[in-house]
């Protein structure tokens, strides 16, 4: 068996657990769960209950009703089914959208696209934590705006946005806010009450559920236009015939999220921690990306001195997999947006490293881990 090395990117995507295989291979390969789930008979009937209940097991998860919940291929689908949406259905009320400069490429290009299609796009700063200052939201609001879109975790940091403080300031003017909880799903607390959101986006490969599968949240009489047309499926915002066995798997996902996220924190967050120290003991110049504390408890972004992050990770490469940053841009040679945007210097965004834990990282896993990173870091030198 080919030794494989230690996964340290869970924030590019994560395996899948062996109870949402097992999910997925049942209405894979049982001669009765095949059916498709708008179909009146008994096997579109079995298919339409496995759709419902993943609805009612991600709607548990995020405190939502089930019917607030529509499934789509990916969160990059459910991202623009959201802004583009939003935006279609309110273009005759305004045409000024505002969102952050540390967003994922599957927000930020929505908004690119239409900012060239005639909506006023506000980019809002962050600090040098990656934090956006809700005060600079209520800032750029204007008489027009129609739509906010703030993500709740960095992909490449892990910073924690003040949601529910960014919520407080768009109810308050009737404007509808967007966020994309890719990130944050089953590693802290996503419950749509408490952040005040009135759509939030899910993907099912970040928490554990296989690809091909995602879910916006959108809260009752949200206005929002579909993308694509067809049937009625999902409430006439997503056509096309559900994919069951994904959908699913995304269900059990949910669930297993729903049943231990606070031992999961908590393991994450010793992980993780124990690694920077390790990292920090021998590399002393060693720079922390994002938060200290109002961070993933899976998400550690460092920047390596005086060396590039790339390099290092190929010296790495047999013991340890991880990344430089977003895995939806990572073939690129130029540093990151999201370090430069929080004002680090190119020299420093050019040594940076992400490295995001999950459930199968272990003790002995970190331990081997950094001294894998110091040596190539010596050798890099």
């Amino acid at each position: 068996m080919i030794k494989m090395p230690i996964y340290l990117d869970y924030n590019a995507t994560t395996p899948v657990i062996p109870q949402v295989a097992d999910a997925i291979e049942s209405y894979l390969r049982q001669s009765h769960l095949f059916g498709n789930p708008s179909s009146s008979h008994i096997y579109g009937q079995r298919a339409h209950d496995a759709v419902d209940l993943s609805r009612t097991q991600l709607a548990r998860l995020i405190g939502a009703q089930s019917n607030e919940i529509i499934f789509t291929g990916c969160a990059t689908e459910a991202n623009n089914l959201a802004i583009r949406g939003v935006a279609n259905a309110l273009r005759n009320r305004g045409r000024h959208l505002i969102t952050s400069s540390i967003e994922h490429p599957s927000v930020a290009a929505p908004f690119e696209f239409l900012a060239q299609n005639g909506w006023d796009v506000t980019i809002l700063p962050v600090d040098r934590f990656g934090l956006i200052d809700p005060v600079s939201v209520a800032e750029a609001l204007r008489p027009d705006t129609v739509l906010v879109s703030v993500m709740h975790a960095n992909n490449e940091v892990g910073t924690i946005q003040a949601i529910s403080s960014i919520a407080a300031i768009t109810q308050a003017k009737g404007i509808v806010l967007h966020t994309d909880a890719a990130q944050s799903m089953g590693k802290i607390p996503v419950l749509v009450d408490e952040l005040g959101v009135d759509l939030l986006t899910i993907a099912g490969h970040k928490f554990y559920a296989s690809k091909g599968v995602g879910a916006l949240y959108m809260r009752h009489n949200t206005p929002i236009e579909p993308l694509l047309v067809g049937a009625g499926h999902e409430q006439g915002l997503r056509p096309g015939t559900e994919n069951v066995p994904a959908i699913a798997g995304i269900g059990e996902a949910a669930d297993f999220a729903y049943k231990n996220s606070t031992y999961e924190n908590n393991e994450l967050t010793k992980l993780r921690d124990k690694l920077h120290e390790q990292l920090v003991y021998e590399i002393p110049e060693l720079q922390l990306n994002g938060h200290p504390d109002k961070r993933l408890p899976n998400t550690l972004n460092v920047s390596f001195p005086n060396i590039s992050g790339r390099e290092l990770l190929e010296y790495a490469a047999d013991e340890v997999s991880a990344s430089v940053g977003s895995a939806c841009h990572e073939e690129g040679s130029n540093v990151s947006g999201v370090l430069g945007a929080m004002g680090l210097s190119p020299k420093d965004a050019e040594g940076a490293v992400r490295l995001s834990i999950g459930l199968q990282t272990t003790e002995k896993d970190i331990e081997l881990a950094a001294k894998a990173l110091i040596s190539a870091f010596k050798k890099c030198l």
